[in-house]
């Protein structure tokens, strides 16, 4: 069994698309290969610049691509007619759209016209087709198969762009970054850009602690800036991971719990769905024993982070806990994804679950199942083996 190519990146100090492409450079992508591919598309009118630095004594590659015309825009229509058109494998062409694509989408959002209508200004003239369409290029060099990331920090402050000045984050680079996990900091300066936004997200397959790997190289991007308090880098490390383990997910969790020995029994059943509501992922009631024998019940409510104070003061409102305890919980899971599948009851939500060996099943969703069974006064079963057996013919 081979070995998968992972790719893990370390954005301590935001990310940007120079910055990716410093990391990429430093981690052995020809720089003079990387031009010639670019001016294939063709794109011309750009030069790119790579010097070495260093950032608290670490040396890094700092690329600066220079444009000759720096009025220069595009729309997303011409952006991506650019790319499909030109002689790029099929792999970066499709990496290279989704990220313009995530671009396009965060603003039309913000400025309220046709995604196919949004002109490119400082996130689309030659440079921004560089760094995208780069990044894109350097994961097919280095034969990358799986890319995760660090939770992503975000600065304070305000920036200038060409529709005046906007707070920092940047609107576009908050709707990119809708879903990802990110912290705020105290640095006076955009980390963050609306370009490195949408390739970290479209790249990365989740946003997590460092997983388990054999590493190889690692690559430093330097940013344009030194700060005070890091080292103004974007981090790369790649490495292997034995294949059968491509298929788990890994993240990190909360785990509160409680004990219980002196409330109505009755009142349980209705905290279970109360904190299903607060946003639990699973609630637990397990009989112990407590102090002087007596009988009780841990509550362990498992939750995302920014759910724990949701939970924790739903559990102390609703029943005569005095306290609950906490700790972080890691968990490895099966690569899932929520679909919509087409049934003779209509349209059911459902999970695709793959295995470890690669195999998928359909999983059709408990409280859709319940809804049809209560309408149509079936078994449940019935309609679960129904709903199942329409999706394999």
């Amino acid at each position: 069994m081979s070995d998968v190519m992972l790719a893990y990146f370390d954005c301590f100090s935001g990310i940007s698309g120079d910055m990716a492409l410093g990391a990429f450079i430093d981690l052995g992508v020809p720089v003079e290969w990387l031009k010639e591919s670019l001016k294939s598309i063709p794109l011309t009118g750009f030069d790119l610049t790579v010097e070495t630095v260093s950032r608290s004594g670490i040396h890094a590659r700092q690329v600066r691509v220079d444009v000759q015309d720096t009025a220069a825009s595009r729309d997303y229509t011409e952006i991506k007619s650019l790319i499909f058109n030109s002689p790029l494998s099929d792999n970066v062409k499709k990496t290279s759209i989704d990220i313009f694509d995530k671009i396009a989408d965060a603003e039309a959002e913000i400025h309220n016209c046709p995604k196919e209508d949004v002109h490119f200004h400082e996130v689309g003239g030659i440079d921004a087709v560089v760094d995208i369409v780069g990044a894109a290029l350097c994961v097919a060099y280095l034969d990358i198969e799986k890319i995760i990331a660090s939770k992503i920090p975000l600065g304070t402050g305000f920036v200038s762009c060409r529709h005046g000045t906007l707070p920092v984050p940047a609107p576009a680079t908050l709707a990119i970054l809708k879903g990802v996990p990110v912290y705020g900091t105290e640095i006076p300066f955009e980390l963050v850009t609306p370009t490195g936004a949408a390739i970290i997200t479209t790249l990365a397959e989740s946003f997590e602690a460092m997983p388990e790997m054999v590493v190889g190289k690692t690559g430093y991007g330097a940013g344009s800036r030194d700060l005070e308090s890091r080292p103004n880098l974007l981090r790369i490390v790649i490495g292997t991971v034995p294949e059968d383990q491509v298929n788990f997910q890994q993240d990190a969790i909360v785990m509160i719990e409680t004990c219980i020995d002196d409330m109505n029994p009755e009142i349980f059943g209705f905290l279970m769905d109360r904190l299903f509501e607060d946003g639990a992922l699973d609630v637990y009631w397990i009989p112990v024993f407590m102090k002087k024998n007596r009988p009780g019940t841990k509550v362990q409510v498992l939750c995302r982070k920014n759910r724990k104070a949701a939970l924790t003061h739903r559990i102390l409102s609703e029943t005569t806990s005095l306290g609950v305890r906490y700790h972080d919980v890691q968990r490895v899971k099966l690569d899932r994804e929520q679909i919509v599948v087409k049934s003779i009851y209509g349209d059911i939500k459902a999970k695709r679950i793959t295995d470890p060996q690669g195999c998928v099943r359909i999983v059709p969703e408990y409280e859709d199942c319940k809804k049809i069974a209560l309408e149509k006064n079936l078994p449940i079963r019935v309609v679960t083996d129904t709903i199942i057996k329409s999706i394999q013919e």
